[in-house]
This record gives C-alpha cells, structure tokens and sequence, in this order.
C-alpha cells in the first residue's frame, strides 16, 4: 500500500521518454507520482496502471495542454487535491522542433514559450504553498546547449533561457524553503518524426562530445533525484548533463 507519508512528484511530459522513466526511477524510491501529458494518453495510463500494480494508490494521470491557461489551472488544483501535498514539482514538458526565420509563427512562439516558460512559471505559482509545505524541490529541464547560439532554435533557445532565468529567480525567491534547480540534458534521445537526424548526423553530433557517447534517461533520472534528495545545500544551479558536450 501506498504509505501516507510518501513524498509525492507531479512531473510534467511523464508519458514518455526522460518524463516516463524519472516517474519510474522516482517511484522506485517511495515517491507517489503525478504523471502529467498532453498528446501521450495511451502511454500515461499504462504507466500510471503499471506503477499502482507495483504499489496501489500511488499513482494517477492527468491530462493538461499547458498552452491552455485554463487547463494549466486545472493541472495545478487536481494536484493539489489528489493528496494535498507536493514534495517535488519536475517542469520537464518541452516542444522542441527547429523555426527558420520568415517562416517562424506566432503560433510556434506561442506554443515553445507555453510549454518551455509559461507554464513552468504558473505552475510554480499555484503549488508553491504546497511546496512551501512539504519543504519541497523544483527541478526545471532545461537544454545544455540552450545558452549556444542555434539559428535553427532561436524561439526555443530563447524559452529555455528563460526557464533559466526562471530557476535562478524563484530559487532567491522561494528560499529558504525551496529549493529550486536545473538540469540541463545534452545529447539523450533522438527527436522522433522529421527532426530525426540521419545516420550520419547522429554519428557526427556524438563525435563532438567530449564523453563520445550519448546519454541515458537514467543520468536525467538520477540527477533529478540527486537535486531533490542528497543537495540540501544546493539551490538556483544549473546541471549540465551532456557528456561536455557544452564545453566545445
């Protein structure tokens, strides 16, 4: 059974990928979990059946467009309702696809800057009394190489900046009872779809890192839970994941 005391992570984009496996990594170590999606619904719910299969009530799915204020609100109170704690707020929702310039919308600035920015913001500023609570963490997925200049990426390098920004505000703002960090992957999963690169770009991308090798979902995993478990003396940094990729 699910103990009452459990600490208990909402971690948003949780269907898949880095999302899915932190909620896994995270359960493993007695936290229950808030998975959160948005496309991902099939996924979230077999997630959310296989983790109270491990542990019963420990686990629910919730759906959210965080480009819908409205639905962002709604994330936030069922939250807050589910157990009436937070222990741990994962902002790692992300679109992420290349904007040429002449061709950039404002929908795509719209829709990179509500999930990377916006909606890492509000959240935090519905939960933070249950974090306040529970003397709690946020951890913000950010991008290790956000902060290098990427024609192809401007209005997401851009959001990503900003979550920077936001982590190292709320971080003197919410002290010293919450901490706030970062983590910012490098080279981990491949985008699916049309941004795929082929062959030959994945085997040049991972030349350039120092490590040459890329990373897991595990090193995001563990990170997180380093952050938010084994750093009460570390608040308003940003951790690199990324093999040095950053470095060159």
């Amino acid at each position: 059974m699910s103990h009452p005391q459990n600490k208990v992570a909402l971690i948003t984009g949780s269907a898949r990928r880095i999302g899915a496996f932190t909620a896994e990594y995270l359960h493993q170590r007695n936290y229950d979990i808030i998975l959160h999606y948005r496309a991902s619904g099939d996924l979230a719910k077999t997630l959310r059946d296989k983790l109270n299969a491990a542990r019963a009530h420990s686990c629910i799915a919730l759906h959210a467009d965080l480009a819908d204020p409205e639905a962002l609100q709604q994330l936030a109170e069922q939250t807050k309702s589910w157990k009436h704690r937070l222990d741990l707020l994962v902002n790692n929702a992300s679109s992420y696809y290349p904007t040429q310039l002449g061709e950039t919308t404002q929908e795509h600035w719209q829709d990179l800057f509500s999930s990377n920015a916006r909606a890492p913001y509000f959240l935090i500023q519905s939960l933070h009394p249950l974090l306040l609570a529970s003397q709690g963490n946020v951890v913000n997925i950010i991008d290790a190489m956000a902060t290098h200049p990427n024609v192809d990426f401007i209005p997401y390098n851009m959001a990503k900046t900003t979550l920077h920004t936001l982590t190292r505000s709320m971080a003197k703002l919410l002290a010293p009872s919450v901490r706030v960090n970062s983590v910012s992957p490098g080279v981990m999963l491949w985008p699916v779809g049309d941004h795929d690169p082929s062959a030959e770009e994945k085997e040049k991308i991972v030349a350039q890192v120092p490590l040459q090798r890329m990373g897991t979902e595990q090193d995001i995993a563990r990170t997180i839970y380093f952050l938010a478990e084994d750093a009460p003396y570390i608040t308003g940094q940003d951790i690199a994941v990324d093999g040095g990729q950053s470095l060159v």
